[in-house]
């Protein structure tokens, strides 16, 4: 029992996360450390646990599961990492990747997949769910990563603040309703927006949109 691996789950659905706990309670070589339903819950989590496996869905309420993944390597640089997504878009799972995350799974797979993908990153290997379709096998394969870094490095550049204002402006959220759910004054929001758009380089809200979907900050599948 003592060498069973232990794992953080970061989801913000209780049902998923009871559901991904009966699966590995079930299996022989991991046991459920904790969980979390936010970002900031999870990466305090990682912090106090210092699980082995940490497994991430990439669309939490308070930031980007990717986003979530770096900082968590930071504080946990021994952790394997495995992303969850609904939907299996090619710049998902490159900024995944791209982020530390050994494996990529859908949230509609299999136990048996689930069990495989962490048998796999445990042996330091990398997973990719069979379930990506052969469409977007071959953008990855064609892809330089070259966009995708320079995203990043701008992603970087943007203080905590700007990247939450980022992610409500990109869900359509109008400048009063976010001052109003991050205690701010909408001149304060209106700021932050003026400053992502600069460093960002971004001349309109469609790009915006756009920029923050790339990142995985938003699903924009229907």
């Amino acid at each position: 029992m003592k060498n069973r691996r232990r794992i953080l789950i970061i989801d913000d659905h209780p049902m998923f996360r009871d559901g991904v706990k009966a699966i590995i309670s079930g299996s022989g070589g991991y046991q459920v450390a904790g969980e979390a339903g936010s970002c900031a819950e999870g990466l305090e989590a990682g912090r106090s646990l210092q699980p082995d496996i940490v497994i991430i869905d990439i669309s939490l309420p308070d930031g980007s599961g990717i986003d979530l993944a770096r900082s968590m390597l930071a504080y946990v640089p021994e952790a394997k990492i495995l992303m969850l997504s609904m939907h299996s878009k090619a710049d998902f799972i490159v900024s995944a990747f791209q982020a530390g995350a050994l494996a990529f799974l859908a949230k509609d797979s299999s136990r048996d997949q689930l069990i495989h993908a962490l048998d796999v990153i445990v042996s330091g290997k990398q997973y990719l769910d069979g379930a990506v379709s052969p469409r977007v096998l071959s953008e990855l394969l064609l892809r330089s990563g070259s966009e995708m870094c320079m995203a990043d490095a701008s992603y970087a550049t943007l203080s905590r603040r700007e990247q939450q204002v980022l992610r409500l402006l990109a869900e359509g959220m109008a400048p009063a309703a976010i001052a109003k759910q991050l205690f701010i004054s909408r001149k304060t929001v209106e700021n932050h927006r003026t400053n992502l758009q600069n460093k960002l380089d971004i001349k309109s809200p469609v790009e915006l949109v756009r920029y923050a979907a790339r990142m995985g900050l938003i699903d924009l599948d229907t």
